[in-house]
C-alpha cells in the first residue's frame, strides 16, 4: 500500500462543470490544485471527459467522494470501490477522501447521515476503512462532517473522530466550516476541538459558506461566502498545525 500519497500544496478549488471549460482554457494561477467527486466523472466521455483529462494531465487533483457510505450497516460496495481505484489510477490521483458518515442502507438515502458516536461504531467504521485502503492501495482521508442530531451518542464527537483515525490508521480531511457549524449547533468550543485533532493526519482542509437558519442553528450549504468566523478559525488551525493546503467548496450560487 502507498501509505503516504503525494501531498498537494497551496489553495484549492472544487471543480464544477459550470466553469470547467473556462478553467481548462485559462487556468487561474491562484488555484494550486483541484478537487472532484469521482462519482460525477466515472465513465464520463465525450467533451466533458476530454476536458477533465486535459486538466488532470496538467494540474494536481484530489478526489472527494460522495457515496462510499463508510458508516453504513449494509455491506461495503466492493465493486464501487474497485471503480474508484480504476478512476484514481487512470488519472494518477493519489489522494482520495470521503465523509465520516453514511448515505445508504437498503438503497440510497440521498443525504449524509450521522454515525452514532459509539465504541461499536468505531470498530465497524475502522474495519471498512482498512478494507477500502487495501483495495485502493493507498491511504484515504475522512472528513469531519456537519450533523444535526447525534443518535445513540456515547462519546463526544472529537473522541469518536480520533478513535476512528487511530483504529483505522487513516488520515483526516479537516473541514473548518463544519467545526464552526457543529460548535454552534451542538454548543462546544471550536478551539478546544481543533486542539484535540492529530496534526500528523491532516492531508488538506476545506472551507465553505453556510446558512444561518437561527442564531443557534447553522446549515452547511456550500452556497454562500465564507464568513469571518470561519476565516478566523482557519487562522487558528494554521497557528495550531502549520499552514496546510486548503480548498474552497462552492456548490451553487457560483
Amino acid at each position: 500500500m502507498n501509505m503516504t500519497p503525494d501531498p498537494v500544496h497551496g489553495a484549492g478549488l472544487g471543480l464544477r462543470r459550470a466553469f470547467i471549460a473556462a478553467a481548462a482554457e485559462q487556468p487561474p494561477p491562484e488555484v494550486s490544485f483541484w478537487e472532484i467527486a469521482p462519482e460525477n466523472w466515472i465513465a464520463v466521455g465525450g467533451r466533458w471527459g476530454r476536458l477533465l483529462r486535459g486538466l488532470t494531465e496538467r494540474h494536481p487533483f484530489v478526489c472527494h467522494g460522495l457515496s462510499l457510505s463508510i458508516g453504513s450497516p449494509a455491506p461495503l460496495d466492493v465493486p464501487f470501490v474497485n471503480r474508484i481505484k480504476t478512476f484514481l489510477d487512470a488519472h494518477q490521483i493519489a489522494v482520495y477522501t470521503e465523509h465520516l458518515s453514511y448515505c445508504s442502507d437498503d438503497g440510497q438515502l440521498y443525504d449524509l447521515m450521522p454515525i452514532p458516536f459509539t465504541a461499536e461504531a468505531v470498530q465497524h467504521v475502522a474495519r471498512r476503512i482498512r478494507q477500502v485502503q487495501e483495495i485502493l492501495e493507498r491511504r484515504i482521508a475522512l472528513e469531519n462532517v456537519s450533523y444535526y442530531a447525534a443518535p445513540g451518542q456515547e462519546m463526544p464527537e472529537i473522541d469518536f473522530i480520533n478513535a476512528v483515525l487511530d483504529e483505522a490508521d487513516c488520515d483526516l480531511l479537516l473541514d473548518v466550516n463544519n467545526i464552526l457549524v457543529n460548535s454552534i449547533n451542538h454548543r462546544y468550543d471550536p478551539i478546544a476541538f481543533l486542539d484535540a485533532l492529530p496534526a500528523e493526519r491532516i492531508v488538506y482542509g476545506h472551507i465553505a459558506g453556510h446558512y444561518e437558519e437561527a442564531p443557534d442553528l447553522r446549515i452547511d450549504t456550500h452556497g454562500a461566502d465564507v464568513i469571518e468566523p470561519v476565516w478566523a478559525l482557519l487562522e487558528q488551525a494554521y497557528a495550531r498545525f502549520g499552514v496546510f493546503p486548503t480548498l474552497l467548496e462552492r456548490d451553487f450560487n457560483i
